[in-house]
Formats: structure tokens, C-alpha cells, sequence
């Protein structure tokens, strides 16, 4: 699951509107919105975007949450994401859009955490 479909799903489940209900007020399959919630299709597009935020009744910060999602949310990265969790795919993307221009230090840093984590796991008990 992408950020983006991640967050539409539980703003779905808050407002009571059902994937067959919103997919008929965006005009596009059920399939379809289930596929994108799911991660399974590319960023959604502005329109897209716009529809969900007014069928939701989503105001101000909540929508431009979603907007940043969805420029966040592109699941055909070059690394794959596909069943990890939406904060997997948020870093994909991000690193993905900054790596040319982070600093040495920056990307020394990133990986020692990265190290770090390796390290936790090979240490933790079975």
C-alpha cells in the first residue's frame, strides 16, 4: 500500500463512503480505486487527486497532505516496496527524488542507520 492509499482508505472508513461509492462519484472503477489504494497503479493523477478531495470533503491540510502523498505514493520505484509497509514506500520515493543532491555527509549518515538497523538484526535472537 502506498502513503496515499493508505490515508484515502482510512479517510473512506472515517467518512463512511464505500470504495463502489466513491469509485462511482470519481467515475472510475472500483477495481481501479482498490488497485490505487493498494499501490498497484502509478500516482494518481491532479484530477484524480481533486475529485478524492472533494468527494471526501477534505479541507485545507488534510488536502494538501493528500497531494503531497500522491507525488510520494509513485509504487514502481526502482526499489520495490510491495508488501512493506506505506513509511517503506514514502522513503523509496523520497530518496529516489533527493539522492542527487544530498551531501556526502547526508548520505554517510543515512547509511549508518541503515548499517545500524543491519547490525540490530543480525545481533537480535531467533
Amino acid at each position: 500500500m502506498t502513503p496515499f492509499g493508505q490515508r484515502v482508505r482510512a479517510l473512506r472508513a472515517a467518512r463512511g463512503v464505500t470504495l463502489a461509492q466513491m469509485a462511482g462519484a470519481l467515475g472510475v472503477t472500483p477495481a481501479y480505486l482498490s488497485a490505487l489504494e493498494h499501490g498497484k497503479r502509478g500516482r494518481p493523477t491532479f484530477v484524480l487527486i481533486q475529485g478524492v478531495i472533494h468527494v471526501l470533503g477534505v479541507i485545507w491540510d488534510e488536502a494538501d497532505e493528500l497531494v503531497r502523498l500522491a507525488d510520494l505514493s509513485h509504487p514502481r520505484v526502482t526499489v520495490d516496496t510491495a508488501g512493506l509497509d506505506a513509511e517503506a514506500t514514502l522513503l523509496a520515493n523520497r530518496l529516489a527524488r533527493e539522492i542527487a543532491v544530498l551531501e556526502r555527509d547526508e548520505l554517510k549518515r543515512l547509511a549508518d542507520i541503515l548499517d545500524e538497523a543491519a547490525i540490530r538484526r543480525t545481533a537480535a535472537p531467533d
